[in-house]
Order: structure tokens, then sequence, then C-alpha cells
């Protein structure tokens, strides 16, 4: 049976962290970030390790307290323009095994006032990865319509960050995928509400989002030549 993780509290706190981002305040409230949001997302990606082995025998959702799945609260901010210490939303990467010795795809969960989501893909590739998913795209164009083309996909995805406004150098103008092959990241994902998130329906929502997702993630593996 499902249950809940999210409350009404942890949206209150991240509300109250993006007004009082600061060090003291931070401080004086760490419990209530622990208890409502650090501890249930960590329930949260536990609970995900047997649905998640289902769709990839080679993603993990990994759920220690340092060093897994869940993004730390705190900023990196030594070359930021913006030097506040916290991030006001809480996240959570389902990465690819071999993610530190290669560039790879991911399932991603994004909690935060307004703004939650689920979805996944490759976010700002390095420009030798961007290359070698555009080249395999431009190869393998079948595989990527039947992935991302499809009605089930476009009704319920969206594609995440910018295109070239160009056809990148290299290759076709008229490459029936050129749009695709301006992506300057191949992500996507679907909204949800703060409601949904706070519901017992939040773990079977990204189970299902990332099994639509999951074509998309194998096709980017396979670009890269890792197993999915």
């Amino acid at each position: 049976m499902s249950k809940s993780y999210f409350s009404k509290n942890t949206f209150s706190f991240l509300r109250a962290l993006d007004r009082n981002n600061n060090r003291p305040w931070f401080h004086a409230h760490q419990d209530d970030y622990e208890r409502h949001v650090r501890e249930p997302f960590l329930q949260l990606i536990g609970d995900l390790q047997a649905p998640l082995a289902k769709i990839s025998t080679h993603l993990r959702a990994d759920p220690r307290k340092t060093g897994g799945s869940l993004f730390r609260v705190h900023r990196d901010t030594r070359f930021a323009n913006d030097k506040t210490p916290y991030k006001p939303w809480a996240g959570a990467r389902l990465f690819h095994e071999r993610r530190r010795e290669v560039a790879a795809p991911s399932f991603y969960l994004h909690i935060a006032p307004r703004d939650c989501f689920a979805g996944g893909g490759i976010w700002h590739p390095e420009p030798p990865t961007l290359k070698r998913i555009r080249d395999f795209l431009a190869d393998n164009p079948a595989a990527w319509k039947r992935a991302t083309q499809g009605k089930a996909f476009r009704e319920y995805f969206a594609f995440w960050g910018e295109n070239l406004s160009r056809p990148p150098r290299g290759y076709d103008p008229n490459h029936e995928l050129i749009e695709d092959l301006k992506r300057k990241n191949f992500a996507a994902g679907a909204q949800f509400t703060e409601a949904l998130a706070c519901s017992s329906e939040l773990l079977p929502f990204a189970v299902a989002t990332f099994k639509r997702l999951a074509p998309m993630i194998d096709y980017l593996c396979a670009a890269l030549e890792l197993e999915f």
C-alpha cells in the first residue's frame, strides 16, 4: 500500500527558507529540514529502489544521507553571483552506476513550492558528450522518434532547456530531426502539484513517469555506449 512522504510542512519550510536564506535561520530550523524534507525524501528514495530495478538494472536510487541520490541543501557559491547558502528546493537523481566514469543519463525528482516535477535525461552535457548524442541521433532517427514522438510522450512530457537558434555545425540543416539536433540538453519531465507531492500517489506517479520516460533514457544510454 502506498504511503505519503511529504506534507504541507515540507512546503512551508521551503517557502520560509526562500525568504530567510541565511545560516543563522537555517541552523535554528535545521530540525524542521530533517523532519519535513530530508528524512521523508530519503524514505522515498529507498522505496524507489525496487520499482526502479524493474525499469533499469543499471540506475540506482541511493538513500544514503551523503553521497547518495539526494542533492545537498547547501549551494556551491564559489563561482556563483547568487551567494545565498541554501537551495530552497529538494531534488534526487536516480543515477547510472557508471556516473563517476562518464557523463550518463539519469531520472530526476524535484520538490519545490509551485515547481514539482519528475523526469530525466542528461542536462548540460559537455561538448564531447553532446556531439556523441547528436551524432547518434543523426544516424538513428527512427528509434528516437519511437521514444519521444508518440502521443503518450508528447501529451505527458515537455523537454527542458534551450535550443540553438540555428542548426549545429556539421549536421544537415534538412535532417528530419533538426529541431532535436538543436537541443543543448536532452532532458524531459512532467509537472505535478503540491497536493500530489503530499499524497500517497507520489510514489506510483514517480514510478509511472520513469517507466514512460525509460525509452528515451535507454536511447541516450545507447548513444553513450552505456547499458540500460
